[in-house]
């Protein structure tokens, strides 16, 4: 795990990470929303975006998802995997080859499909979702982590989280994968102090906490 990272690195490494995990989360509420604009409720889009606090107008569900991914909001699909793509270029050297390979090849599929105007259909967006389900697995395959694995782990746990409680799901769920979160927080810096959180504080209690550790490691102890 020896290997030195400037503040800027690390920092980007943990956004690396955060990213994906925003992409691939977000992949998975537009199918299920696809889904139930068209069998329960056509104003499911606009309530998940909603809890994001994006308000976004959409004719019909392939409407939606067209909005959802190329939509004028900071939270569309292209969006993030340009972020997505910022950062790889940064941590070129910290991260494997074939999965910065397959983010490059990705950030290309959708720009193509922007500037086509492609007609963005549900099969599409489950394509995208794959893609970065095997570039997670390019990540993640290497038999001894190294301190830039640990701040994109970090990074994938904070938005789990993160994304979690924005859309108010289970706070058990975002408790218990706290419990990693401080794990490898102590591992990046073994004086770390924890107070344990319940389920009765609120949602920005929770998610102010994860920052502090956050900026603890990120700009103090770098």
């Amino acid at each position: 795990m020896d290997q030195l990272l400037t503040a800027n690195m690390a920092s980007n490494l943990y956004w690396l990470g955060r990213y994906l995990e925003r992409l691939e989360a977000m992949l998975i509420e537009i199918v299920e929303t696809f889904d139930e604009i068209i069998d329960v409720d056509k104003n499911a889009g606009k309530k998940l975006f909603k809890r994001l606090e994006i308000e976004i107008k959409y004719k019909n569900a392939n409407d939606f998802l067209y909005e959802a991914c190329f939509g004028e909001h900071e939270s569309n699909i292209y969006a993030i995997i340009n972020y997505i793509r910022e950062n790889a270029i940064i941590t070129r050297a910290y991260i494997d080859a074939n999965a910065f390979g397959s983010i490059i090849e990705l950030s290309e599929l959708l720009k193509q499909a922007q500037n086509d105007h492609f007609n963005i259909d549900c099969s599409f967006v489950e394509k995208i979702s794959s893609r970065i389900s095997e570039i997670w697995g390019e990540l993640s395959r290497k038999q001894e982590r190294n301190t830039s694995d640990y701040f994109i782990r970090l990074g994938k746990l904070v938005e789990k989280v993160d994304i979690h409680l924005r859309l108010k799901r289970d706070k058990g769920f975002s408790l218990l994968i706290m419990n990693e979160i401080d794990t490898i927080v102590l591992r990046l810096n073994p004086n770390a102090v924890f107070v344990p959180h319940r389920e009765r504080e609120s949602y920005d209690t929770i998610l102010n906490s994860i920052n502090a550790k956050i900026n603890k490691i990120i700009v103090e102890d770098q």
